[in-house]
């Protein structure tokens, strides 16, 4: 007997897998200040509408101090290649001293996204909340990663990294 198995990714589950990182999002708001309310907001719009579109590769917020990460929770996204559990939102460290650093947030865009023409890629830009400027993620500062989390819809995982100080 052979059981074969399709899988369509929707709005439904880019907002599902979303909405976990936004949880994270507010959660470091509440708990170190930044980023404000509002921008979570935008945050979440312009995320949902990415992963949508399945144009995410990563997706990373956190503190950084002279370009070094100093406290960072990175998200990438993939294929579900196999059952995983789905993790709750949160869990965030807490008590990481973060004055005097920065706030970032970086997205990185993946091959399907390098695949649209110009004109496409700024058709989508212009829907978006989030206006991004091309840049480079932060080099790891005075510490280690772990992963903590992973959650699934629709075939497709996006895994939690955190980068914490030593």
């Amino acid at each position: 007997m052979t059981t074969t198995y399709t899988t369509t990714f929707t709005l439904t589950h880019a907002k599902h897998l979303a909405s976990k990182v936004i949880a994270d999002l507010y959660l470091c708001s509440r708990q170190y200040g930044r980023p404000s309310g509002g921008s979570v907001l935008a945050y979440q719009e312009e995320l949902t509408a990415l992963l949508a579109g399945r144009y995410v590769e990563a997706y990373e917020f956190g503190f950084k101090r002279d370009e070094k990460r100093v406290l960072s929770w990175h998200y990438t996204v993939g294929p579900a290649g196999d059952l995983q559990g789905d993790s709750r939102s949160g869990g965030l460290v807490r008590g990481i001293d973060v004055a005097g650093a920065m706030y970032f947030n970086f997205l990185t865009y993946n091959d399907r996204w390098s695949q649209l023409s110009a004109a496409e890629q700024k058709a989508i830009e212009d829907t978006l909340p989030i206006e991004r400027t091309w840049g480079s993620a932060p080099g790891d500062g005075n510490g280690y990663w772990t992963t903590e989390r992973s959650y699934t819809a629709g075939g497709t995982v996006v895994v939690r990294r955190v980068f914490r100080p030593w």
